[in-house]
């Protein structure tokens, strides 16, 4: 049975090797790492330190004390990431993404713009370990925050990567709002999910 908590500091390092095995096919990803695909992590190690682990709602889960799972999410006018924190992380940015900072963050400005303005809570990252992948740590994640959204009379909304897991979503009740492409990159799927 999977155990569902929240992230500690104590589990970024962890959960950061986690997502970025879970996220080593993916194809935006893949865009962003096309050289140095064992950045990813880093990567992780610095949006759950400086934009995701402040807002309290970043879930884990795994079976026993392994991290097996993440989702990262942002409550309801918490999604943008605060000047000071995208000050604090440039410079750890700019080594980890190199030659692709600008690109990148084009493309993240890209889905900015398109971001829903009403009141949401945002799953930024949701990502399972392959290892452990199809024992339903991913739905147990989701069915943590989605329940709490219901209950809350809030919507959800998050941007899937990978065409193949848009039926995935959907069997939550996140449905398909339009395609966003990266720059010169992979194409993007905006979902929406009103509360059941």
């Amino acid at each position: 049975m999977a155990t569902v908590r929240t992230v500690t500091e104590t589990d970024v390092d962890e959960l950061s090797e986690v997502l970025g095995r879970a996220f080593a096919d993916d194809p935006v990803w893949q865009w962003m790492f096309p050289r140095h695909p064992e950045r990813m992590a880093r990567l992780f190690v610095t949006l759950l330190r400086h934009a995701h682990l402040p807002n309290g709602a970043t879930e884990l889960a795994g079976q026993g004390e392994t991290v097996q799972a993440g989702a990262l999410w942002d409550p309801p006018g918490r999604w943008k990431i605060p000047v000071t924190a995208q000050l604090r992380q440039a410079p750890t940015l700019l080594r980890i993404l190199g030659t692709r900072t600008l690109p990148v963050l084009r493309g993240l400005g890209e889905l900015e713009k398109s971001h829903p303005t009403e009141p949401h809570w945002y799953l930024a990252v949701l990502g399972t370990d392959p290892s452990a992948q199809g024992r339903g740590l991913g739905s147990a994640l989701l069915m943590s925050r989605l329940s709490r959204c219901d209950a809350e009379r809030l919507p959800a909304y998050l941007e899937s990567s990978k065409d193949s897991n848009v039926p995935y979503y959907e069997r939550f009740g996140f449905r398909v709002t339009g395609e966003l492409r990266m720059p010169g990159g992979p194409p993007v799927w905006p979902m929406w999910r009103d509360p059941a």
